[in-house]
């Protein structure tokens, strides 16, 4: 999907179109106040105070319909400029406007535009006339704090998306209906994969048994390929004290994120946000030499962060999570072959999942220092080294300020998802700084002691956030391998096939297929569409010829074609799938 705010045509005349909504509403609701109408990456919105007024879903016709008649009057758009005094004058009625003006510099140019009986206050630029905008739609309505503070007053914020013709919109459109087919949330409701309750919390989603044995699958997947690199994976507290935080250096730079203290006796702990402060400690649980290195140490670990509840958002955002987290401890030779190497695992779990759509991002410091840890000699050092391992591994990769960790640069796996979010999968980040909080040591060859460098790295990030993108991906149409249930089969009388059938799913549950019987006294073809509204990749069905000559007949989803083979080879062709991850 374009990215309105960074198209410059497409952006003045969202912001126009912000301000021929307002007028709409003005129109209507002679009593509205008016906030701000941004322009975003899928259009623009407008936050308005409506008083005792709500709208509705489905007073957004009448809206638009008032606001192609105001675009119809083709009135010029023009630009005014005012004193701050004559701003406060102009706008007195409005609190919301007035606040603006009040923490504007005093001789500071303000700007407002006008559109026949309709003034608003605007830095502009704006389209030449009402009429530029003619091909819009409003697209949803919902709740806004104002100024984004909750102690604040709940304003009505109305979304909407402008474009230059007809055929842009339409394409639009329907890009946004194929976008609410793949959203992962209906997805999963539709599947019983997930659910969230708000008596146990906004941003906490509870896994479901489908979901569950998707995430059990995920957990066993990338656990076999990091063992079989040489990762030791350990188990560690979901809690930690504030001084372990303190000690790290998060507490300075990451409290903010972080749930709020409990205090237990006379020791104060928090959910932690992260992992790496109790893998330093693993670490230093033994003494090391530099034969040891690299140290591969890797968790499935929860992790709990605070995110707005405006942020939250099913699976993709969430207040508790599960991370692929895994750290390396190694000499500064090493870097760049470890860092190597985690690319390439990055990669080849790409290749499984069939993801081709990324882009490789350096995450640097940016230019507010004090967000990050201050050691510029540390941070120029740790920078130019992995803009170096990344030069030398071949990557065309992209740099963006303000994107690092507080205590390292880091390497992002950018993926465009199908529904066109930018979402980060995979991260690599190289530290100098915990080895030097935490005074971590190796003897070196010498015999001196020396600090090893740590890289932090998630492979799927987290496994909530992955589940999102994949379900999106696929529309919930999972390989083989990941599914929940992988087959299901269908007798076509339980008079006379239900044992055959029964027989069938004993086998394959001694090869550790997931496999149902449907029995239930419904017709076949009722069934055969429920199987495939549940997207079962492969359902059987099992009659007379299946049942006389030991055979197995099957269609795969989203296929008409019946396939019949024996037991034997329907159980290797699986066997065969499955362990391929096609």
């Amino acid at each position: 999907m374009i990215n309105i705010k960074e198209n410059k045509n497409l952006n003045i005349l969202n912001h126009s179109c912000a301000h021929l909504l307002a007028h709409a509403i003005k129109r209507l609701y002679p009593n509205a106040k008016f906030w701000v109408g941004p322009v975003i990456e899928e259009g623009f919105y407008y936050d308005i105070d409506l008083g005792d007024e709500v709208i509705k879903e489905e007073d957004l016709p009448k809206i638009e319909k008032e606001m192609k008649k105001i675009s119809k009057s083709d009135k010029r758009i023009t630009r005014l400029e005012l004193s701050k005094e004559e701003a406060l004058e102009m706008f007195k009625e409005d609190p919301y406007k007035v606040d603006l003006i009040e923490n504007m510099n005093k001789d500071e140019v303000i700007s407002a535009y006008k559109q026949d009986d309709f003034i608003d206050l605007c830095r502009g630029p704006h389209m030449p006339t009402t009429k530029s905008m003619k091909y819009f739609k409003l697209l949803k309505v919902s709740g806004a704090y104002y100024k984004g503070d909750s102690k604040n007053k709940m304003l009505q914020r109305i979304y909407g998306i402008c474009f230059e013709n007809e055929e842009d919109l339409n394409n639009h459109l329907k890009e946004l209906e194929e976008a609410k087919l793949r959203d992962h949330r209906k997805i999963g409701k539709d599947l019983k994969l997930f659910m969230t309750h708000d008596l146990v919390g906004k941003g906490m989603p509870l896994w479901l048994p489908n979901g569950a044995m998707i995430r059990y699958n995920l957990e066993k997947y990338i656990k076999d390929k990091e063992i079989s690199l040489g990762y030791k994976h350990v188990y560690t507290p979901s809690l930690g004290s504030v001084d372990l935080y303190k000690t790290s250096g998060h507490w300075d730079h990451y409290k903010e994120d972080m749930f709020p203290v409990m205090k237990v006796d006379d020791e104060e702990f928090v959910l932690r946000p992260m992992n790496c402060p109790h893998h330093m400690l693993v670490y230093k649980n033994d003494l090391h030499s530099y034969r040891d290195l690299p140290i591969r140490i890797g968790e499935l670990a929860h992790d709990f962060r605070y995110e707005s509840s405006g942020a939250v958002c099913g699976l993709e955002r969430v207040r508790c999570m599960c991370q692929n987290d895994a750290h390396i401890f190694c000499s500064l030779d090493e870097v760049g072959e470890e860092f190597g190497n985690v690319v390439k695992l990055i990669l080849d779990v790409y290749k499984d999942f069939g993801f081709n759509n990324y882009s490789f991002r350096l995450s640097l410091r940016g230019k507010e220092k004090e967000k990050y840890f201050d050691d510029d000699e540390m941070w120029n050092k740790a920078e130019s080294m992995l803009r170096s391992v990344l030069t030398d591994l071949g990557l065309d990769f992209y740099e963006a300020e303000d994107e690092a960790a507080f205590y390292g640069p880091k390497l992002d796996v950018q993926v465009k998802s199908a529904i066109g979010h930018d979402v980060t999968l995979s991260t690599c980040q190289l530290d100098f700084l915990l080895p030097e909080r935490f005074d971590l040591t190796y003897i070196d060859k010498d015999g001196t002691k020396k600090r090893p460098v740590v890289i932090h790295r998630a492979i799927l990030g987290t496994l909530d956030r992955f589940t999102a993108f994949l379900l999106e991906e696929t529309k919930g149409v999972l390989p083989l391998w990941l599914s929940p249930v992988q087959v299901n089969i269908i007798p076509v009388n339980n008079e006379y096939h239900l044992r055959y059938a029964k027989e069938i799913e004993t086998k394959l549950k001694e090869n550790n297929i997931r496999v149902e019987v449907d029995d239930r006294e419904e017709k076949v073809s009722y069934k055969m569409r429920e199987s495939v509204t549940r997207k079962i990749p492969i359902t059987l069905i099992l009659g007379d010829k299946e049942k006389d000559n030991n055979n197995i007949s099957y269609r795969r989803y989203g296929s008409e074609e019946t396939v019949t083979v024996s037991e034997d080879d329907f159980i290797v062709l699986l066997n065969n799938e499955i362990k391929s991850y096609r």
